[in-house]
């Protein structure tokens, strides 16, 4: 048997009391952006309402207090440069993390003697 494990990695600002976070959903969010130039379709696309998808980029970008969206009036979004950088932090964490913690958890569906 091989086990492995998933981790759920977010990044909130500990000194506040603000809702939500940036994490999994949002970087997928924000992968989504990236694919379709707008959050809208992004949104859609994730089966999401636009109003969610907006308040998870705000609550993201207050956490992080930087911009992650630039709009481009009718044309759609695009993500920021700080977005950009956030989005590979993220992604090079979680793998470290998951390797990590699969590495502790290796052996474990092994019989015990």
């Amino acid at each position: 048997m091989t086990l492995s494990a998933h981790v759920r990695i977010t990044v909130k600002d500990d000194a506040s009391d603000l809702p939500g976070a940036f994490g999994a959903g949002c970087v997928a969010l924000l992968e989504g952006v990236e694919q379709e130039g707008s959050l809208n379709r992004a949104a859609k696309r994730m089966g999401m309402a636009y109003s969610k998808a907006w308040r998870i980029v705000r609550e993201a970008e207050a956490h992080l207090g930087s911009p992650l969206l630039a709009r481009n009036g009718a044309r759609g979004s695009e993500l920021t440069d700080e977005a950009k950088a956030y989005m590979q932090s993220y992604r090079s964490l979680q793998k470290k993390v998951e390797a990590l913690v699969n590495e502790e958890i290796r052996g474990w569906g092994a019989p015990r003697q």
